[in-house]
């Protein structure tokens, strides 16, 4: 099945149904009078979050969703039938965007999550409404309301824990086929991994996700390569893996493009917590590992961790580093929580 993040559709809602104007007239009944009924509602357009879908590869191949319109009211006061509504269904981390691309309308996180995009239009009343002691016979009905047209986009946002960053042949596909049970292509050349991975990787009775994404390259940014366009996958992860390929000659300097083009896309990305890992150190002896990972912790500012994804040397401590700052995020983002319950205003 083909990756897509980002689709196209164009929807419309249902028109509401006009009202009818009608006398009732009947052999042997004295008096008659207005029994005009309304007219049906049209149909919602509804983005529902369902699980069991991670791409948006439905909506390649179709992309106009039209509700239904709702019926005209019939005389004998007989309602007219509601249009039936449109119900586009989404995996999870869908975002709803407006037509300028820009504006976002909603942010679909949660499985069950459901919202209207496109209201139906009212029925009509009929005359029967418009009755009074006045007004015994109207002879007027309303129209029904017009649908909403309009032109949305939705954008796919992986949902995961961990984001593996780095340079193509980085090591980040051998990474996750290694601790986890996904199998992404791996082999010695550049841009191995085309599309996301996902996989969920466990230590010490505890899992989490990882997404894997294309290796970035200098000028990413600017479209070279596969540019920047998978980072939207990343940037709900509550903390980036960089992996660095200690045998790439200038481990340093790929360091600082990763850097470059994360502050480059903007946003939060550049800020997230990052995790440094030199990799491939089964092809490094001990001193050009120690070289190597002194030269990098200059960069990085920080510590360095030092693993194999062929060998499996040092993964374990990389899993529970990973862990750590996930249990972190967590945590503060229940703090941040319970204090806004706590600022916000009594309400009885």
């Amino acid at each position: 099945m083909k990756f897509l993040d980002l689709a196209k559709v164009y929807i419309r809602s249902g028109a509401g149904g006009g009202g009818c104007i009608s006398f009732r007239r009947e052999k042997f009944i004295e008096y008659g009078g207005p029994d005009g009924g309304d007219g049906g509602c049209g149909g919602d357009v509804i983005v529902e979050v369902v699980d069991g879908l991670n791409t948006l590869i439905d909506f390649r191949y179709q992309q106009h969703f039209f509700a239904g319109n709702g019926q005209h009211g019939m005389g004998s006061q007989r309602t007219g039938k509601d249009g039936e509504d449109k119900i586009l269904r989404v995996p999870v981390g869908t975002e709803i965007i407006d037509e300028d691309e820009e504006t976002v309308i909603a942010d679909l996180t949660e499985v069950g999550q459901r919202i209207v995009i496109a209201k139906g239009g009212n029925g009509g009343w009929g005359n029967l409404h418009f009755k009074s002691a006045t007004n015994q016979a109207p002879r007027r009905s309303n129209p029904g309301q017009e649908c909403i047209e309009r032109t949305i986009w939705l954008r796919l946002k992986l949902i995961a824990d961990v984001g593996l960053l780095g340079m193509p042949n980085a090591g980040k596909s051998t990474f996750l086929a290694a601790t986890s049970n996904a199998r992404p292509k791996v082999a010695d050349y550049p841009f191995t991994t085309l599309i996301p991975n996902l996989g969920v990787v466990g230590i010490d009775e505890v899992e989490f996700v990882v997404a894997d994404i294309p290796g970035l390259i200098a000028g990413a940014s600017e479209g070279r390569g596969l540019g920047d366009t998978f980072l939207s996958h990343v940037e709900r992860c509550a903390v980036l893996l960089h992996l660095i390929d200690g045998t790439s000659g200038d481990p340093a300097g790929d360091l600082t493009t990763i850097i470059g083009e994360l502050e480059a896309y903007g946003g939060e990305m550049a800020a997230k917590p990052r995790i440094t890992v030199l990799n491939k150190i089964d092809a490094l002896d001990e001193e050009e590992r120690v070289f190597l990972r002194d030269e990098i912790a200059a960069v990085a500012q920080g510590p360095v961790l030092m693993m194999s994804g062929v060998s499996q040397e040092g993964i374990p401590d990389v899993l529970r580093a990973l862990r750590a700052e996930i249990d972190d995020n967590r945590l503060r983002h229940r703090k941040a929580a319970e204090e806004a319950v706590e600022d916000a205003p009594w309400q009885p």
